[in-house]
């Protein structure tokens, strides 16, 4: 199996190519969506953060008022390290357990596994390629305040807190122009879909894990 590690800034696009790789055939391991199952009402982690947190980062219904939590641990560094403890390892567990689960039914299948803090995380050591999504700054900040229920200082401090655009491409194998139309990223998301695919076969047929930097990386 070919394991993808697909990273990018806040707003960056993501999600539309992660969809985009699906809708091709891949699997998609999102690690936001696994944050969310871990803070489902019953999950000790929401437990936890009420605790850490109090009464005010939950909602009246019992889930989590992200709103608030995002308020608490943007303004307190101390606070954001906290929760990141608490959350990252059940995740990387989630991620690891879930993709064995898929190579182990599809040998030659191609995972993306959809990693905010990739870099961050040091979870790029964990892929056999890193695939960023990348556009323009202030279109990624336009696009971020588009979304509606941040403030601009909160999306100001959301991509502050994640590793500069220039790390994310100086580290990238692969790299996915999100400047324009969802067409034209198709048709980028296709070409590297055919590539991950043919790589997946080639690994299973050696069973030598493809090293970063392979036959597909843009960089060569």
């Amino acid at each position: 199996m070919l394991i993808i590690g697909l990273t990018g800034g806040l707003a960056c696009g993501k999600s539309l190519v992660a969809e985009q790789f699906r809708a091709l055939g891949a699997h998609v391991l999102d690690t936001d969506l696994m944050a969310r199952e871990l803070v489902l009402p019953g999950q000790a982690s929401l437990a936890a953060i009420r605790e850490h947190f109090g009464a005010a980062v939950i909602n009246p219904d019992g889930t989590l008022n992200r709103a608030a939590l995002r308020s608490r641990i943007f303004a307190d560094p101390a606070a954001k390290a906290w929760l990141e403890a608490l959350l990252h390892p059940p995740i990387r567990e989630l991620l690891q357990a879930r993709s064995a689960a898929i190579g182990r039914q599809e040998p030659d299948a191609v995972a993306i596994q959809v990693v905010p803090l990739l870099f961050e995380s040091g979870s790029d050591r964990q892929v056999d390629r890193v695939l960023v999504v990348d556009c323009d700054p202030e279109l990624q900040y336009q696009r971020a305040l588009a979304r509606g229920g941040w403030s601009p200082a909160e999306v100001r401090a959301a991509i502050a807190s994640q590793c500069s655009r220039e790390v994310r491409l100086a580290r990238a194998d692969d790299v996915i122009d999100n400047n324009g139309t969802p067409t034209r990223t198709h048709a980028q998301v296709a070409a590297l879909m055919a590539r991950y695919r043919a790589l997946a076969q080639q690994a299973t047929t050696k069973n030598d894990p493809l090293p970063h930097g392979g036959p597909s990386s843009p960089k060569q």
